[in-house]
């Protein structure tokens, strides 16, 4: 019995040896808030620890609002960089002040991407050409999306559609192309794995996410538009001079090659490296690198965030049951000749009525969001203007519902 509690006894004082070594060894601490995966994070760390073995990395993955929200709330844990695909984000965190600068820059990109829509590869036997193609019923039921206030990724599909097609027509595609969603998931990646485990044959994302995975391919929808992923200092952070240096590492030509990896298959910020990149996997990024098809504006996004944001959420989030229910009642009439004939009007008046947009853009412009748009009041409570625009919004919403259903209703008499 002495002998065991003397071996307990050694055994603690071995330990309480141990671990101050350890803390000499890893003096250092960086913490960084991300929304991308370990996949994309992890090699920058490792490469980054190798090189400087007294630093300890410690990384925390949010999407894209929650991270916003994290800051909001002060940074209390003392993070020393965001690090995002979704150029708005940091747009929105310039306006209220929550980044350092770093060599005369709030923020530094680092990659290139573009959205479009990605399927298993051995699944779908006719590929959707377009944007517009994805509108076809024969799709109904097959496309997944994540919601774009839960998504910085969904957020930038939504945008590319009202900065390419404008405010009204950009609504009425996104509206119509929800007819044929078959779920609205909580994140990017939850679009992945809908994919992977087949619930879904069509899933909505950005390149980088669906080019790493060996079972799926991608498509660019066009007109490209290319958005750069960013990093940048948050202030209040525990190690800003560590900060400095890991942005140095992302853009060096190390931490650039990294980007070019199967596992993560970005397209690289630095101009020389992407001489040296083979297009085989993405060739319509190739021609929009040389051509700039389209141009995205993240500050009019970061402007209208939280607003296009609720909007999706009213008008499709918490209507998704409802309106796919109405829409697969018109494709049944619709299937039906002599049916749709003798109702055309009322089938005509019941598309338009969930196809219309009533907020317009200038009711947006002039809105003032709250100080940081993270989801829920535990980041950002909402101001009285902004409830006031969720209830009108919501009643809106419902009362077009309403008034599809009464035409089809009295179709079906």
């Amino acid at each position: 019995m002495i002998n065991r509690m003397l071996c307990a006894a050694l055994l603690i004082v071995m330990i309480g040896a141990v671990v101050p070594v350890y803390a000499q060894e890893k003096s250092q601490q960086l913490r960084v808030l991300t929304s991308m995966s370990e996949r994309v994070f992890g090699p920058f760390v490792e490469g980054f620890e190798r090189e400087n073995p007294d630093i300890d990395v410690l990384v925390l993955n949010k999407n894209t609002n929650h991270a916003l929200g994290e800051v909001a709330l002060g940074n209390g844990r003392k993070f020393d960089l965001f690090w995002a695909s979704s150029p708005e984000a940091f747009d929105m965190l310039v306006d209220f002040d929550h980044l350092a600068p770093y060599k005369g820059k709030k923020h530094h990109d680092f990659a290139l991407s573009s959205v479009g829509w990605s399927w298993k590869t051995d699944r779908l036997s006719k590929v959707p050409s377009s944007w517009n193609t994805l509108l076809e019923p024969r799709f109904d039921g097959r496309i997944g999306i994540a919601r774009p206030s839960r998504s910085g990724t969904t957020h930038l599909i939504v945008e590319q559609f009202l900065q390419d097609r404008g405010w009204e027509d950009g609504w009425q595609y996104v509206l119509q192309l929800s007819a044929n969603f078959a779920t609205i998931t909580s994140r990017s990646f939850g679009v992945i794995d809908g994919l992977k485990s087949e619930r879904f044959e069509i899933g909505l994302n950005i390149d980088f996410l669906a080019i790493s995975e060996e079972e799926l391919s991608f498509q660019y929808g066009r007109p490209v538009m290319l958005v750069p992923g960013r990093i940048a200092k948050l202030r209040g952070g525990g190690a800003p001079d560590l900060a400095d240096r890991f942005i140095d590492f992302v853009l060096s030509p190390e931490g650039q090659k990294i980007l070019l990896t199967p596992n993560i298959n970005r397209v690289p910020i630095d101009a020389e490296l992407r001489k040296t990149l083979s297009y085989e996997k993405y060739p319509a990024l190739n021609a929009a690198l040389r051509l700039s098809w389209a141009a995205y504006d993240p500050e009019l996004a970061a402007r209208r965030y939280w607003m296009v944001n609720e909007i999706f959420d009213q008008f499709i989030t918490n209507q998704f049951g409802r309106r796919r229910a109405i829409w697969r009642d018109i494709r049944d009439i619709e299937a039906d000749p002599e049916l749709a004939k003798a109702h055309r009007n009322k089938l005509d008046l019941a598309k338009t009525y969930l196809l219309t947009m009533p907020i317009e853009e200038h009711e947006v412009a002039i809105m003032q969001p709250s100080p940081m748009p993270g989801p829920g009041n535990r980041y950002a409570p909402m101001t009285a203007e902004q409830k006031k625009f969720q209830v009108r919004w919501q009643s809106q919403a419902e009362m077009l519902l309403n008034m599809a259903e009464n035409e089809l209703r009295e179709i079906r008499k």
